[in-house]
């Protein structure tokens, strides 16, 4: 049963700066269970742009109920194939948009993450599920092969797993994914939220720019570069760029030689 419809026009697309380094984005149709149409595509690509250089971490959440379920299916029902393929290169830009995005972005999701759901969860560098959440790929019921979520799951799952949800369209839970290597945490619902910003504090704690460099590097590696020696190679790379724009090296090297801990240092890190 879906939620009751919103009494006034609100958006869909939601952004809360928490602090300077921390910004939240929700998904905001939640009577919908977060089913994205056109325009919350566009907003949330819109959302992703403007948060660009202004926090170290993002949060992507779902108001109300579920996270994300997918494609708003009534914008796809007799719609022209080329209004379809809209959609569809506007949702690939969403999952480009987070890869690309200098931020650590953190997927915080409860209830359905189904189909596009699904694919934020994979695309976003980080995620935190609820241990009851349904996480799943109804395409092939509908016919077709989960177009995004599909790959998104075969370059992040085992061949056997990624096969699973492709083709039998059962859900897993959040406790799954985290088996599975979908998800790093998963937490009772009620704690989803206080987890996921625990995580994101933790997460801001280090240098804007080792942050960007580090996420660039697991994206290529072994996505791009599988070879041992050039992944190597590119892992020196990485700290070069890094040390090149910021200093911040120094001073952690300056407080390790003075036995003072740096971020994620010592035994309460």
């Amino acid at each position: 049963m879906t939620e009751s419809a919103p009494t006034t026009s609100e958006p869909t697309i939601l952004v809360n700066e928490i602090d300077e380094n921390i910004t939240r984005i929700t998904l905001n149709r939640p009577h919908k269970r977060n089913a994205l149409n056109a325009e919350a595509r566009q907003a949330l690509i819109d959302a992703l742009q403007e948060t660009r250089g202004k926090a170290k971490v993002l949060i992507i959440n779902g108001a109300g109920s579920s996270f994300c379920s997918g494609m708003d299916l009534g914008q796809v029902t007799d719609t022209p194939q080329a209004a379809q393929d809209d959609l569809n290169r506007t949702w690939l830009q969403v999952q480009e948009e987070i890869r690309r995005h200098p931020a650590i972005v953190i997927a915080s999701a409860h209830g359905y993450a189904l189909g596009g759901g699904a694919t934020l969860i994979n695309t976003c560098d980080l995620a935190v599920v609820a241990e009851d959440a349904q996480i799943g790929m109804p395409e092939i019921g509908f016919g077709f092969y989960p177009g995004l979520s599909g790959p998104a799951a075969q370059l992040r799952l085992s061949p056997k797993r990624a096969a699973w949800m492709v083709l039998t369209a059962k859900r897993i839970d959040g406790k799954t994914a985290v088996e599975w290597g979908m998800a790093n945490l998963a937490v009772d619902a009620a704690n989803l939220e206080a987890e996921t910003l625990a995580l994101a504090r933790h997460v801001a704690q280090f240098d804007a720019v080792a942050l960007e460099w580090s996420k660039k590097a697991l994206w290529q590696i072994p996505m791009h570069i599988s070879e041992w020696r050039a992944a190597l190679e590119f892992g020196l790379y990485t700290n070069t760029a890094i040390q090149a724009r910021t200093d911040s090296h120094k001073q952690a090297l300056r407080n390790f030689a003075a036995g003072k801990p740096n971020p994620g240092q010592g035994k309460d890190a």
